[in-house]
């Protein structure tokens, strides 16, 4: 069974609810009037004995009518639009624990989900607009969940008009099979077919690889406005020693990019388009504060040689700590969850000799620095460590020989689009193709020598740079793709690669629409599955 076997996944967050039956509303089992029936048979038959069996049946009866209700319930406000389904295929229950991990990641950011078997799915019924989240295994020859053939049939069977729905599919499978994560890819090709739009490219986990999962978690911390999130699988960061940074766009109108250098303690690997898992730190300031407000010492020395206040700085805290008053040190940090990784694309190679990033540094409405950024550009040192793990990222990763490439980007996606670039230089394959946009030419011209230079010798055939903010009516990537349609056609036509890096929000979006129009839905869904047109948006 692919999406089964091999791998085991944490137990379901506490006051998660588990069902009588896995895939099915739990009367199906033995329903009402059957209870009923026997009940009367028994108290007939051997009218002492049935008494304790009218009773047992009654007790069962009414465990199963409770269950039933909140299946009900939770089924009815999922297709409602009084939350957002999480809707899993699942064999053997993995897909069904990680889909309630989800829902209940959800709701513990204040957006309402409820878990639900996908066999309980109505597309028909959603409300429109309406989201949908998938998660489902595939098992044998790249077969549906039993409980989900009837869904799969359905759904190639009708055709009901998508076009209001947004959907994200994680699909579980074990590459030892042939028909790797197949249900998974049909259920999001035949929803594409039918008009819904994706909110993030489909996820597949080989075995519910936790690299995967740690990505379909940050897209759901996405979804409820990038709310902090606990990690589902233990925490496995690298030491990595912060050896340099620079603002790259002084005096600009928009939010300071700095360019960062990191360097291993020890050996470590990637390939252009893997991403940098960072572990955040609390301010230095507001862990010293916490610690005088409950009168602890932050010297002190735990178990593992860390100090109290090297672990809280990597922990969740509350403003409010009255709750926490009392505390020992252990109970304190039992207490805490960890805080949730934050994801950069690596814009450099390991023959670099070093770990590059390009980092925007956000703030939230009141004026604090982000927790990810804030660390990464104002409060670590240089010199400092940093906890950081390498994900290898197939989705954006490429094979030697794809052809000439079309990068497609903005802001900060320049990351990894400029390590594709050197990637492509080392293997000796030029005449690539750059559309890359910011704010200001002025001040927002990330590495601009150095794609000059590509530009000067060939390795870049064509460059076009869109500074939106430099004439009254903006202009972005995405306009000057459409003003050369021909010449996209036309390095199509010859074995182009489209690799789309940035924003989801506008240009990711854009793009995307615009190839529909410009190529057509066959032409774009031929250049995907073929493994030629390639995106990594946040």
């Amino acid at each position: 069974m692919q999406g089964g076997q091999g791998c085991a996944v944490a137990p379901p967050c506490p006051g998660t609810v588990l069902h009588p039956l896995q895939n099915s509303p739990p009367l199906s089992a033995l329903p009402p009037l059957a209870c009923l029936a026997l009940a009367a048979l028994l108290f007939w038959l051997q009218p002492p004995r049935a008494l304790s069996a009218l009773l047992v049946v009654l007790a069962w009866l009414g465990i199963c009518l409770h269950a039933w209700r909140q299946w009900r319930a939770g089924r009815s406000d999922a297709l409602r639009g009084n939350g957002l389904p999480v809707a899993y295929a699942s064999q053997g229950g993995q897909a069904r624990t990680i889909a309630e991990r989800s829902a209940a990641q959800l709701r513990g950011a204040g957006l309402p989900a409820q878990a639900l078997a996908l066999e309980a799915l109505d597309l028909r019924q959603l409300p429109q607009p309406a989201r949908l989240l998938l998660v489902a295994s595939t098992y044998g020859d790249g077969e549906a969940p039993d409980h989900a053939a009837r869904f799969e049939r359905q759904l190639f069977g009708q055709h009901p008009d998508l076009r209001s729905l947004e959907y994200a599919v994680l699909g579980l499978g074990d590459l030892r099979y042939p028909q790797f994560c197949a249900f998974a890819r049909r259920l999001d090709r035949r929803l594409r077919e039918l008009g819904a739009t994706p909110l993030f490219d489909r996820l597949e986990a080989d075995r519910a690889d936790p690299a995967v999962l740690r990505r379909w978690q940050q897209q759901l911390g996405q979804l409820a406005g990038n709310a902090p999130f606990s990690d589902w699988q233990a925490v496995d960061y690298q030491p990595w020693t912060l050896s340099r940074r620079q603002c790259l766009n002084p005096g600009s109108r928009g939010a300071p990019v700095f360019h960062l250098q990191l360097r291993p303690d020890a050996a470590a690997d990637w390939q252009a388009g893997d991403i940098a898992e960072i572990g955040p730190c609390q301010p230095p300031e507001r862990v010293a504060g916490l610690l005088a407000r409950l009168g602890l010492a932050g010297e002190a020395l735990q178990d593992d040689g860390h100090t109290q206040a090297w672990h809280l700085a990597r922990r969740q805290l509350p403003d409010d700590v009255r709750g926490l008053l009392g505390l020992s040190a252990a109970q304190l940090l039992e207490q805490l969850p960890r805080l949730p990784h934050r994801e950069y694309s690596i814009a450099s190679l390991p023959g670099d000799g070093h770990l590059e990033l390009l980092v925007r540094e956000m703030r939230h409405p009141d004026g604090r620095p982000g927790l990810g950024s804030g660390w990464l550009c104002r409060h670590a040192a240089p010199g400092e460590t940093i906890d950081l793990r390498v994900r290898a990222n197939p989705g954006f990763r490429l094979p030697a020989d794809c052809g000439p490439l079309i990068l497609i980007g903005n802001g900060t996606g320049l990351a990894s689009l400029r390590a594709h670039l050197r990637e492509r230089a080392r293997l000796g394959r030029h005449g690539h193709w750059l559309l890359y946009g910011e704010r200001n030419a002025a001040h927002d011209r990330f590495f601009a020598a150095e794609l000059e230079a590509w530009q000067h010798d060939g390795h870049l055939a064509r460059l076009d740079l869109a500074f939106s903010r430099d004439q009254a009516e903006p202009v972005y990537v995405q306009h000057l793709l459409r003003e050369a349609a021909d010449e996209l056609r036309a390095w199509l036509a010859r074995g182009a690669s489209l690799l789309v890096c940035g924003s989801l929000q506008g240009m990711g979006r854009e793009v995307d629409a615009l190839l529909h129009g410009l190529l057509g839905s066959a032409e774009v869904e031929r250049l995907r599955e073929a493994g030629r047109y390639r995106r990594d948006l946040y």
